[in-house]
């Protein structure tokens, strides 16, 4: 509910913080006062629920979400559950329908307009909603809400999401780019029509619709970190260089400081000169193929040495931010709803033996040592030891998922 400041001020605030002016002085009243709703200024309450909001262009049909972001648990998804408010004065016998679809669009939205579509339906399911085909569906506590204040001109639908649908991915363009960006959305549309798959798609006014999102948070619990080694020899040598590298755990936070732990053996007549850890993104896109792309996120370098025949044992940190890759162009982040900050993309949790298309995601951590070459040529040869670890990247689970 509104704060007595927000009410003196006639402004609400919205999911991403940022405030907006209310149009309708009703709605800063009592939620008996505030439906049936005149105009869409989304979110809007409802007693104890908030409620989103989006009416056609003709104002025939109202499409309400009591939430946008809908959380997969790996062996379930939350149900995408809403009403739709119609009035049939002037539908002429045609029909209300309402569909969730998850889609992946590959292409600029400005270039549907020569005739070729860049989105592909991954999954999509729709219902007839008016005239009702059907029995009276069980309803959720915010369904009753709503429809207590809509009335009979309610429809309440809900939708069951599989699990082996991909969570809500967006590919940042370029600085340059235009239009909606490429990536995995899911829609919530209701629509005004003879059938429920139209040959042509309807107009905009005899339609609204509101994106969601699908989301995965962290596990609660959280295991020790991967750890990896490598030995490497070279020519001119007869032993080698050790490598180990090691996580304080499996899973991290958007934004949380990465500590990684450097174990160096350098049996050589070579030098280590130089250190680099690096966070690598890993963009798996399948779609009509299975392409992966590999994007670095965060970069370090550091200074320390090891001669030869000396050891090293460090810990080194790397802190992974979306802030400083704004600039890349096709770097995987979470979907958005609006545009504003949001992070990088969290990483996919498997599925099981289930195939997902559209976008997964995953990270690793790769540390490399720039080794200096030893002995007749000096430091004009010189190799690279490398190993790689596993790195699971996620928000935390809200208290109230």
């Amino acid at each position: 509910m509104l704060n007595r400041q927000e009410k003196a001020s006639g402004r609400q605030k919205r999911p991403d913080g940022a405030a907006h002016t209310t149009p309708n002085r009703a709605c800063t009243r009592s939620c008996s006062a505030r439906l049936p709703f005149t105009a869409d200024f989304g979110p809007v309450y409802l007693g104890l629920y908030r409620v989103y909001k989006k009416t056609s262009g003709n104002g025939d049909i109202a499409l309400y979400l009591g939430k946008r972001d809908f959380t997969d648990h790996v062996g379930s998804v939350d149900i995408v559950d809403g009403v739709i408010k119609v009035d049939p004065a002037n539908l002429n016998g045609k029909k209300v329908f309402v569909y969730l679809a998850c889609a992946f669009r590959y292409g600029s939205e400005d270039l549907d307009v020569i005739g070729l579509s860049f989105r592909r339906d991954i999954w999509i399911q729709r219902v007839q909603l008016y005239p009702a085909t059907g029995g009276s569906p069980t309803l959720t506590p915010m369904q009753e809400c709503l429809m207590k204040k809509v009335g009979e001109q309610g429809y309440p639908f809900s939708f069951q999401m599989p699990t082996d649908l991909p969570c809500s991915v967006s590919l940042q363009p370029g600085p340059n780019d235009t239009g909606k960006a490429c990536g995995v959305d899911f829609e919530v549309k209701a629509y005004i029509a003879d059938k429920a798959d139209p040959a042509d798609e309807p107009a905009k006014k005899d339609t609204c619709r509101l994106m969601i999102r699908k989301i995965q948070f962290a596990p609660i619990s959280n295991k020790p970190g991967p750890k990896a080694e490598i030995s490497k020899q070279f020519m001119m040598s007869d032993k080698p260089v050790n490598l180990e590298a090691s996580l304080e755990k499996e899973i991290y936070y958007h934004g949380e400081t990465i500590t990684v732990s450097v174990k160096i053996n350098n049996q050589t007549n070579k030098i280590v000169k130089k250190i680099q850890i690096s966070v690598e993104q890993l963009t798996n896109v399948v779609l009509y193929s299975s392409d992966t792309y590999t994007k670095a996120v965060s970069t370090e370098e550091f200074g320390e040495t090891v001669e030869s025949n000396g050891t090293l044992e460090k810990s080194f940190q790397i802190t992974p931010l979306l802030a400083n890759s704004v600039e890349k162009r096709g770097l995987s982040v979470d979907g958005r709803l609006k545009d504003g900050d949001t992070n990088l993309a969290s990483t996919t949790l498997s599925q099981g033996e289930k195939e997902i298309q559209g976008i997964l995601v995953s990270y690793k951590v790769k540390v490399n040592l720039m080794v200096a070459g030893g002995g007749l040529l000096g430091g004009l040869t010189g190799s690279d030891v490398t190993v790689e670890l596993p790195l699971t990247l996620m928000s935390p689970k809200p208290a109230e998922v």
